[in-house]
């Protein structure tokens, strides 16, 4: 039988797919080196690295596999996962009161067929203070997010405005994802719990 293989350690991904949608998968985390490549632009850089985790996966040829890569960006600047507390600061206070973008790569793979594409979220955070950033930041959310916050958890009060896909902030554009399972040939739903 097949089964629905995500080749991702974050439990955002696992519980968008497992809470959300209902469904019965199999995690196996890619092992791919996420640098960015010079002069690569941010887009191409999520869609690539989603599909070299895609690739990276040990799965059968009927299994389905899904992958993603969530990148922030403001002024440009890609914002990653921050390694410190302090960099978690410094990315907060530069969202404060700010429009940014989050791009998330998906790829999917069924036996030989493969597509991908990436989702585009517009984010608008109110102005934060600094006892605010620092709060957030003792809670520990957002030391392995990208841009430092999580708009499914606390982070999530910061928000004052969203244009596209709020699953896609979270790490998985669901409504992408079905597309691309659909584009080569499958239907997420087949993949529901029993």
């Amino acid at each position: 039988m097949s089964r629905l293989v995500l080749a991702s350690a974050s439990p955002r991904r696992r519980d968008l797919l497992v809470d959300r949608l209902g469904l019965d998968i199999d995690v196996r985390p890619a092992d791919v080196d996420e640098a960015p490549k010079h002069g690569e632009a941010p887009a191409a850089m999520v869609q690539r690295l989603a599909r070299r985790k895609v690739s990276a996966v040990n799965a059968e040829m009927e299994d389905l596999v899904v992958a993603a890569d969530t990148v922030v960006i403001v002024d440009g600047d890609v914002m990653g996962k921050p390694e410190t507390p302090h960099e978690a600061e410094r990315m907060l206070r530069a969202l404060s009161g700010r429009e940014h973008s989050v791009l998330t790569g998906v790829a999917v793979r069924l036996g030989p067929k493969g597509a991908s594409g990436v989702d585009r979220t517009k984010v608008r955070f109110r102005r934060l203070g600094p006892g605010e950033i620092q709060w957030y930041v003792d809670t520990g959310e957002p030391l392995d997010k990208a841009g430092a916050y999580a708009i499914q958890g606390i982070g999530g009060i910061f928000v004052e405005h969203i244009e596209g896909s709020e699953t896609g902030v979270i790490g998985l554009p669901l409504g992408r994802l079905a597309v691309l399972v659909a584009s080569v040939g499958a239907n997420l739903m087949d993949y529901r719990a029993s």
